[in-house]
């Protein structure tokens, strides 16, 4: 029987796909590179995104440069309220990355979302694997919001938000896994919500399910990492010790 070469042995994945992995750009940027004739493969201009490639095996370039997996590099952001986490908007919408515009940044990615009226923790990282563990509803860190609503909130609604509250369009109840009365007002208080997974709108449309509207909702930890001091609109990078912290079993890109 014939042995397949090195180059033969194996998973083949896409170019683009590789590039993004690589921690380069995302994944419709890297596209667009190959559909510009700025990507080769063993020496050959590829113009398909989809073009196979066997890492650790074939040469990809881009612009005459040897793909190299770029360093880990992971921030937090104290997203304001009324931004969107994207990197633009059809609708001309102000989105986070205002608020990275004056530093020369390398290509990073949104880790998950906050919707435009929410704020607090926001994590950024060029690394998708590492950001798919921290979103990973199994294995990820939990996810801590402060949440301050329309009504005095009393044991028995907590208890539901534990039990689960059946949602429209959801194939299975929202639930928070830990909730708590943090103060109490006149005529509204402040939640701690505790979640492992963070499905669309999780929170306020479990709220909303249970007749009680969402006045502010602010994220103020993830895992072990918590929002601090940090102000608003600002930013720091995470340490590796952090980084692997959040996520000890995903691996650097």
């Amino acid at each position: 029987m014939q042995r397949r070469t090195p180059r033969q042995q194996g998973p083949r994945f896409g170019v683009a796909r590789i590039l993004s992995k690589h921690g380069l750009c995302s994944r419709s940027e890297a596209a667009r590179w190959v559909l510009a004739g700025r990507v080769r493969v063993n020496g050959r201009c590829v113009r398909d995104p989809q073009h196979p490639v066997h890492p650790g095996s074939d040469r990809v370039e881009v612009d005459g440069r040897p793909v190299k997996a770029a360093a880990r590099r992971c921030l937090m952001l104290n997203k304001p309220r009324g931004l969107v986490t994207t990197r633009s908007d059809e609708q001309g919408r102000d989105t986070v990355y205002r608020c990275l515009a004056e530093v020369d940044l390398p290509w990073l990615a949104p880790v998950g979302r906050l919707d435009k009226a929410s704020e607090g923790l926001l994590l950024f990282s060029n690394d998708p694997v590492w950001a798919a563990a921290v979103l990973d509803p199994v294995r990820g860190p939990r996810k801590t919001y402060h949440v301050k609503v329309d009504r005095v909130v009393e044991e028995a609604l907590l208890r539901q938000m534990l039990a689960g509250v059946a949602v429209a369009g959801e194939p299975r109840p929202l639930a928070a896994v830990q909730a708590r009365v943090l103060r109490r007002g006149v005529r509204s208080c402040w939640l701690e919500v505790v979640l492992d997974e963070g499905r669309n709108r999780h929170i306020r449309r479990m709220l909303e399910g249970l007749g009680v509207g969402v006045l502010r909702l602010v994220r103020v930890a993830i895992g072990p990492l918590e929002l601090g001091e940090l102000g608003k609109g600002c930013w720091r990078w995470l340490s590796e010790e952090e980084a692997r912290r959040l996520v000890p079993d995903a691996q650097p890109v």
